[in-house]
């Protein structure tokens, strides 16, 4: 089968198309972009080995693939940096600027069901590759394969030996970084009961652990290694999170912090079991930024994310950039422009002074600072965000169809067709940045976007009334299956 980069790098199926046979074809891959890129800019002709960071998650097989990572690439004259355990992402990215490597490789498949595995590659900056770099990659899959070459390799114990995989502790160096980002005295002064979801992803004793000392009392749950995730895809959104509520429930804390498959997504419950999406965790964060940090930039945020956002800069007097789905978009306007946020409705976010990577460790450390000096619980807080900024209801529906569409035609199709209103609300704009967005007069928003790579079509919906957010889905359904 064809091997795709996406958004974030490769993600098959264990041992269907994700195999050590494929892995190794592209690290080799990997191997000869790097190598071609230092030629091209004159670092190889320093004679100074280039350094490489690779870490796994807690997936099947994360271990051992991450070791065939660095077999390959320490026999393509890399020096690899190979995390000792299961980390973060944001942790790994972190360790990619730190030690000054040219690149970074993350075995995991982050929030997807437990039987896949993937590749995610990180750039010197401890960013998300960007595109051109993950076509680089494609390019050199492709022809290698074209030419029967095969991948180098050099035996594990062998480059061990030599020095050239060394065996290091991410977590560390990660931990002092936080450090300067979050008010940990502002948190000790009221400390919190707090309950952690690590899913049993790699943020496991990650966020328990920064916190000793703090004065919190910390319960983490689902923290032990488990493959197969209990059965269900370790994601924090409302579904997966039964454990979270009922451990609330129990009276084991008052606020929950939930991480992803590989910690670089973050979902959270108030005091009452409520879920508290992305949407609002980034707006109380962008809130709290300026009005008690003081600091200011720009906003970023993708298509499908809350226009609270949009309302708060507005406010602020701060300018909104609005990218296609992918953290990796996110990237790149804040490794070039003036940020202050930026984050996406999956709960990839980050601010300035952090990579340019969504982190879920930073941002639950981030809720724990905004309830320690908010004056209140997150459920307060929540509600003083929606009575300034809101309301805002949110729904979205996946749409599965019997072949793909072509993505660009569907969505010149429903922009030439855009009605006049929604739901009784005038359509105001017409945007097609990635599918078709409707945004209507009091600020509520329909997104269209078809996939372009599997046969579904996601529909987005932002409303002022749980009414309204029905009314845009309905439609947004008729017209999508209509225009596939």
């Amino acid at each position: 089968m064809p091997i795709h980069f996406g958004t974030d790098g490769w993600r098959a199926v264990i041992s269907d198309t994700f195999t050590y046979s494929n892995l190794r074809l592209v690290t080799q891959a990997i191997a000869d972009a790097l190598v071609a890129e230092r030629r091209n800019t004159g670092s190889l002709a320093q004679n100074e080995p280039a350094h490489m960071v690779v870490g796994f998650d807690t997936r099947f097989l994360s271990d051992r693939y991450a070791q065939e990572v660095a077999r390959v690439m320490a026999a393509n004259g890399f020096h690899v940096w190979l995390a000792q355990s299961d980390s973060p992402t944001p942790a790994i990215s972190y360790a990619v600027k730190n030690l000054g490597a040219a690149a970074g490789v993350m075995i995991t498949a982050s929030h997807n069901a437990p039987r896949y595995n993937g590749v995610k590659l990180k750039s010197a900056d401890g960013a998300s590759a960007p595109r051109e770099q993950c076509r680089r990659v494609e390019v050199y899959l492709n022809d290698n394969e074209s030419r029967s070459r095969g991948p180098n390799q050099m035996d594990y114990d062998v480059a061990r030996e030599q020095k050239l995989i060394e065996a290091f502790n991410p977590i560390p160096a990660y931990y002092q970084h936080l450090r300067t980002l979050i008010d940990f005295d502002a948190i000790a002064e009221n400390p919190l009961h707090v309950v952690v979801d690590s899913m049993y992803g790699s943020g496991r004793g990650v966020i328990k652990g920064i916190l000793q000392g703090s004065g919190c009392e910390v319960h983490e749950i689902r923290g032990e290694m488990n493959p197969g995730f209990g059965g269900v895809h370790p994601e924090p959104i409302t579904r997966y999170l039964g454990a979270l509520a009922g451990a609330i429930a129990q009276g084991r804390g008052a606020l929950g912090l939930a991480t992803d498959g590989d910690a670089d997504r973050i979902g959270a419950m108030d005091e009452r079991g409520n879920f508290i999406d992305p949407h609002k965790i980034m707006a109380l964060t962008f809130k709290h930024l300026v009005e008690t940090r003081g600091l200011t930039g720009a906003a970023v945020r993708t298509v499908s994310t809350t226009r609270m956002i949009d309302r708060l800069a507005k406010k602020y007097g701060l300018p909104v950039h609005e990218t296609p789905v992918g953290f990796n978009h996110i990237a790149d306007l804040m490794l070039s422009d003036d940020v202050l946020i930026g984050g996406e409705e999956s709960g990839g976010i980050s601010f300035k002074g952090h990579i340019p990577e969504g982190d879920g460790v930073l941002m639950a450390l981030m809720l724990l600072e905004i309830v320690a000096t908010g004056g209140g619980s997150l459920y307060e807080l929540v509600e003083a965000l929606l009575k300034e900024v809101g309301p805002a209801h949110y729904a979205r529906t996946d749409l599965r169809l019997k072949r793909p569409v072509e993505k660009d035609e569907m969505t010149a199709r429903l922009a030439e067709e855009a009605p006049a209103a929604i739901g009784g609300e005038a359509v105001a704009e017409v945007l097609t940045n990635d599918g078709c967005k409707y945004v209507l007069t009091d600020d509520s928003w329909l997104l269209i976007r078809p996939s372009g790579t599997e046969p579904v079509v996601r529909v987005y919906a932002e409303g002022r009334s749980p009414e309204m957010v029905q009314a845009l889905l309905d439609y947004g359904e008729q017209v999508a299956q209509g225009a596939a």
